[in-house]
């Protein structure tokens, strides 16, 4: 992994600042390496060497996605240019085009001034570790040769999203005339990119009726109206907008659509953490089968699925290993505790759409009067808190073991970094791919506890630091 400031290169992808980190000549290494990566694998594969492209609404992505499209002909791949679309879109069109890999120029829940190319490849996912790694070499070594001018890339636009609705429309679990029957209101946040282009005509093709959708920020101009990620102290436009216009609930999604924050009638956030709960209480009352999530997601979804008497299985942070995860235990739903749900019917990537689709058809099933406020207060409650723990120059590795022995006797995983289940309540520690720092995770019954115990062993690993620095 390549890293400074103001560029990270990593094997989920390239982001950085752009004009500074991430600049066209970086665009065009990266790009070109990715391409002709896929260009040599789209044969065995029996794919054409095609790769869909996509891009969130930031100011910066015309130009990038240009550069990317040029690029990437000139390495002898053909391009279905998606234009603005959600990341699922782009995930799930790779699969329909049959492609050898997809790109997405969106940098998520990082301010407007920043960009990135996520990569994917002919399943839809991200890169694997190995796959990452790869282009990253390539890249860094200049290994694109590009085609000759009898063999440059076809280039062919394409809407994509009508085909992503209708494939959740169809699925089994949705039934639009039933949500239609509610007469729903909903108001959406936007934030100024795919997701107000792409949540609306959902709701309409779900059977909200067009005066009941009301949008803040939906013009996908790319000049975020407020910071990017969905959390409840950036969201304090919806929260209030929900009740004032009695509205059912209230949508909120990052710059390119892939999590998903909920604010019920009485414009109380629903915790980031609940809405892949709330996704498994739902079709967990339809079908059985495991659900997968990430170590530093909230034991919640343990509680729900004991109700239902079903499993679940835990993997380590990053959606490509709860997607591995979802494929070996063969899941049902997954997700993770930032928004993030995953529903293999449709594909296996986080999609906000399909997160949205399914707590609009749970609302649907629900007896008369039972809203989305009433749902929330029927799940268990946790608090979390998060800390970072400077590491200077300590293996983090090393650190770890160490505490794992001081906790031996508990009931503790090393799958990702050291977490620590207690009776009611855990920790998880973790290295962080981008800074020299340990990550601290914890949840209690109440912040104050799990503040405690986040400062408990932050002060333990500070500890261990000095031990490990004198020795």
């Amino acid at each position: 992994m390549a890293t400074n400031d103001t560029l990270i290169a990593s094997i989920s992808g390239i982001r950085g600042i752009v004009g500074q980190g991430l600049d066209p000549s970086v665009l065009v290494r990266y790009a070109g390496a990715f391409g002709t990566w896929c260009r040599e694998r789209a044969p065995a594969a029996g794919q054409s060497p095609c790769i869909v492209v996509g891009r969130d609404a930031r100011p910066s992505g015309d130009a990038y996605a240009q550069i990317v499209i040029g690029t990437l002909r000139g390495m002898g791949c053909d391009v279905v240019d998606l234009g603005q679309a959600p990341t699922p879109t782009v995930e799930m069109a790779i699969l329909q085009e049959k492609a050898a890999g997809g790109i997405v120029l969106s940098a998520s829940h990082n301010p407007e001034e920043w960009n990135a190319l996520k990569l994917f490849n002919e399943t839809g996912e991200f890169l694997s570790p190995a796959q990452g790694e790869t282009v990253i070499e390539r890249a860094e070594a200049g290994e694109a040769p590009p085609a000759t001018h009898a063999d440059l890339g076809d280039y062919r636009a394409r809407n994509a999203l009508p085909d992503h609705i209708d494939e959740i429309l169809a699925l089994d679990l949705i039934d639009p005339e039933q949500i239609a029957a509610q007469n729903l209101t909903v108001v959406v946040d936007g934030i100024n990119s795919v997701g107000g282009i792409a949540l609306p005509r959902l709701l309409h093709r779900l059977g909200v009726a067009e005066e009941n959708v009301h949008c803040l920020h939906c013009e996908p101009t790319g000049e975020f109206a407020h910071p990017a990620e969905p959390r409840p102290d950036h969201l304090t436009e919806l929260t209030n907008a929900v009740p004032e216009r009695n509205a059912d609930l209230g949508l909120a999604v990052d710059p390119d659509a892939d999590r998903l924050a909920l604010v019920d009638e009485r414009g109380r956030f629903v915790l980031e953490e609940l809405t892949q709960v709330l996704a498994a209480d739902f079709v967990w009352r339809h079908r059985e089968g495991p659900f997968v999530t990430n170590l530093s997601s909230s034991r919640a979804i343990e509680d729900v699925a004991a109700r239902h008497d079903q499993p679940v299985h835990r993997s380590a942070v990053g959606e490509i290993n709860v997607v591995q995860r979802m494929k070996e235990v063969d899941a049902v739903l997954g997700g993770e505790g930032n928004g993030g749900v995953i529903l293999p019917d449709l594909h296996h990537g986080r999609d906000a759409l399909a997160g949205t689709a399914l707590i609009l058809q749970h609302l649907a099933r629900q007896p008369s009067g039972r809203s989305l406020g009433d749902l929330h207060d029927d799940l268990p409650h946790y608090a979390m808190a998060k800390e970072n723990v400077p590491l200077p120059d300590v293996a983090p590795d090393r650190l770890l073991s160490g505490l794992a022995d001081r906790y031996d006797g508990e009931d503790h995983s090393t799958l990702d970094g050291l977490k620590i289940d207690f009776d009611k309540s855990w920790v998880h520690m973790r290295p962080s791919n981008t800074e020299p720092i340990l990550r601290v995770y914890t949840e209690a019954p109440t912040e104050g506890k799990a503040k405690a115990l986040a400062d408990r062993f932050r002060g333990e690993l500070r500890e261990l630091v000095e031990a490990l620095e004198v020795a």
